[in-house]
């Protein structure tokens, strides 16, 4: 869940309304990238990255009310304004466990009500309208309180996604294979680096902490 890009820093760019609170500044910000997704081109693979996504609804029954689209473009898999899932058409040319894992983690993103969970973050320090003088002073903070949120919450995606896997008869060596098809990433605002990932999905499945695992370089 990439949402995170639009920091404190970042608001001036959007350009804040009359009014307007940080959730509204937010979800703007989300719907502007949920319209310049493009629709995927192939209809056969798209109906095969959805086929994935309606069987993994099926087995895990989420409460949750999720839109799921299947576009165009770079992107690979993401979730927007906390209940739309969005995903990579080419997804469809990846082995279905792999595939399957990279959905399920975005479905993880919204069953643990991640959006809502960064949004009290957010108000936390940015209350009431957004204004200039309000953001800059607590951007700093902000962004780094955010940014640790955002790496657990990644943890906790992958760890739902691994069970996900299980209740389907895959392993974690499918999980592990999605993270190396992609490369090794470093850390980032947003996500923890493979390597820390890989290490708490491995602690997740022996059962130990998160915590402990996202120590592991």
């Amino acid at each position: 869940m990439r949402w995170l890009h639009l920091t404190v820093l970042g608001m001036a760019l959007v350009g804040p309304a009359h009014s307007e609170d940080i959730m509204d500044v937010l979800r703007r910000s989300q719907d502007q990238r949920l319209d310049a997704l493009k629709p995927a081109q192939d209809a056969q693979r798209a109906q095969t990255v959805r086929a994935t996504f309606e069987k993994l609804f099926q087995a895990l029954k989420p409460e949750v009310t999720v839109e799921f689209r299947v576009v165009s473009g770079p992107i690979i898999a993401e979730t927007l304004r906390g209940d739309v899932i969005v995903a990579n058409e080419s997804l469809a040319d990846m082995p279905e466990g792999e595939r399957a894992f990279i959905i399920a983690h975005e479905l993880g993103h919204v069953s643990e009500g991640h959006w809502a969970q960064m949004g009290r973050v957010y108000q936390r320090w940015v209350p009431g309208e957004v204004t200039q003088d309000k953001t800059d002073p607590v951007a700093a903070m902000l962004g780094l309180e955010a940014s640790g949120l955002a790496h657990r919450q990644e943890y906790a995606a992958d760890a739902f996604a691994l069970q996900a896997l299980a209740r389907l008869g895959w392993s974690v060596d499918v999980a592990l294979s999605a993270f190396l098809r992609q490369g090794v990433q470093h850390d980032t605002a947003t996500h923890p680096g493979t390597r820390k990932r890989i290490a708490s999905l491995r602690a997740a499945q022996a059962g130990t902490s998160l915590a402990d695992a996202a120590e592991a370089k």
